[in-house]
């Protein structure tokens, strides 16, 4: 019997998954899908219970979709190189013709699969891999008059990135989501698949002991998952998107896409997003959707620094704020951490990222920028503790916010990313909603108290610095570096 196996990694979906598609079209709706946990990767000291119980429960509602449409999912723990020698070892009387995967760009996975490469040449099995959660991948967008040198500042990569994507040729990736959408708004799906994994083998699949196993440590409650929160989501935003460029600054306004948590994950791509929004880049930047699209382009812009520098994963992307003298002192880091820094701002972030997994993205350059130049703590501290803690934790767009804030990235600008967390208050949630709704201590202080130093409350610290004086010795402990 001829039939594929397609494996799937970060591109948890059916629908607009070309490597699926491939293989489904090769040998004509005969394919069975494979996820397989690395124990290495799950031991990675940034690794997150809360978000890897989303995780589990993604991979679930899709291995519930395959098996509605006439496929199915196995899951597996041995790591995939193992997995595919035991798979084709059982399955050596009916080898699968094809194997497909969508791409990665992380040094882990990269490493991973030319692994996989490697063992599969010779088999007789054709292997295919495809370009999935970039529109623009590293190799398509180089320096003009050069073959592989990458942009380092966003304002050129992205002038490139736009003329690149205006091409007929990116622009074909953007207009096939037609079909992929068209298969989402159907409410009752086909079998137009034809092969379990019971029609080839005995399996025991290990998701389900893994969700209960995990779910006994989980902080925060799990979003929906799947296709049908994707497309909730996404028209939700719909609704939305024409407050982005006014309110999205605002955490105590419900504006922001939300997509991130299902962009780490593949249940849903950004050239999905731009063709259900029907964005059309930069037309007037008084636009939302300018703005909007503008932050799509960063997600891309850090996955093509980390292709290309991989070392920024461990190190400053300038390599001489490596040499950065930081304080490190743990008590602030702790109290960073919880919440009680005697910042209102700085602490309603930290405690939202702490009881819901998610955290505004204005509070996230708050919290960094505070806990680096305020605190003087390394920012790799602060990155981890985020990538813990973050239901949308993302190696690439994590590092790279984090090093925008510690003014050790691309573009480094130390002596203008200060933020006065005051200052950010009064500006950002003048109204106090924000800090109101994550520190209720506070529910009653009267709002303008709110954005300066609380003395002699009874629970809420005092500041536990001040930032004029930190500001300084920030200053001045970057100038001693470089």
């Amino acid at each position: 019997m001829k039939y594929g196996i397609h494996w799937f990694r970060r591109d948890l979906r059916v629908a607009g998954n070309d490597a699926l598609k491939f293989n489904f079209k090769e040998n004509n709706g005969k394919v069975v899908g494979l996820f397989v946990f690395d124990k290495e990767f799950l031991s990675r000291d940034d690794f997150s219970v809360n978000r890897f119980q989303f995780f589990l429960k993604s991979i679930q509602s899709l291995k519930t979709e395959l098996q509605n449409i006439g496929s199915d999912l196995l899951v597996l723990d041995i790591g995939p190189e193992k997995a595919f020698a035991d798979l084709l070892e059982e399955l050596k009387d009916n080898k699968p013709s094809v194997i497909t995967f969508s791409k990665d760009y992380e040094p882990f996975a990269l490493n991973r699969d030319q692994k996989i490469l490697k063992m599969f040449k010779g088999k007789d099995i054709e292997v295919h891999a495809f370009r999935d959660h970039l529109i623009i991948e590293p190799w398509e967008l180089t320096k003009k008059n050069s073959e592989d040198e990458g942009y380092q500042v966003f304002t050129p990569f992205s002038r490139m990135w736009l003329d690149i994507f205006k091409t007929e040729k990116i622009q074909k990736r953007i207009l096939k989501e037609e079909e992929a959408f068209k298969y989402l708004k159907t409410d009752k799906k086909k079998k137009i698949f034809s092969l379990k994994w019971s029609d080839l083998l005995k399996t025991t699949d290990h998701l389900d002991a893994y969700i209960k196993e995990n779910g006994k440590k989980v902080t925060v409650d799990i979003p929906e998952t799947g296709s049908k929160a994707v497309m909730k989501q996404l028209e939700s935003f719909k609704q939305r998107l024409v407050d982005y460029k006014s309110k999205r600054d605002t955490p105590s306004e419900d504006v922001t896409s939300r997509f991130s948590m299902f962009l780490k994950n593949g249940s849903l791509t950004t050239s999905q997003i731009i063709y259900y929004l029907d964005l059309k880049p930069f037309n007037s930047k008084e636009k939302s959707q300018d703005v909007f699209f503008n932050e799509l382009i960063w997600r891309e812009f850090y996955y093509h620094i980390l292709y290309r520098n991989s070392y920024v994963e461990k190190s400053s992307f300038k390599k001489d704020y490596d040499k950065l003298k930081w304080k490190n002192n743990k008590a602030w880091f702790e109290a960073w951490k919880d919440g009680k820094t005697g910042y209102p701002i700085v602490d309603a972030g930290m405690r939202e990222l702490k009881t819901t997994g998610f955290m505004h993205n204005r509070l996230r350059m708050i919290v960094a920028s505070f806990l680096v130049k305020d605190l003087l703590i390394d920012w790799r501290w602060g990155e981890k503790h985020f990538m813990h803690l973050l239901l949308d934790g993302d190696l690439a767009p994590n590092n790279g916010g984090w090093q925008w804030a510690a003014s050790t990235g691309c573009d480094a600008q130390p002596y203008f990313r200060i933020f006065n967390p005051w200052t950010q208050s009064k500006k950002f949630d003048p109204d106090g909603f924000y800090i109101k709704k994550y520190i209720p201590e506070l529910k009653d202080i009267e709002v303008k108290k709110l954005h300066s130093p609380i003395e002699g409350h009874k629970t809420y610290p005092k500041p536990i610095v001040d930032h004029a004086v930190q500001r300084k010795i920030a200053l001045q402990l970057y100038k001693s570096t470089v």
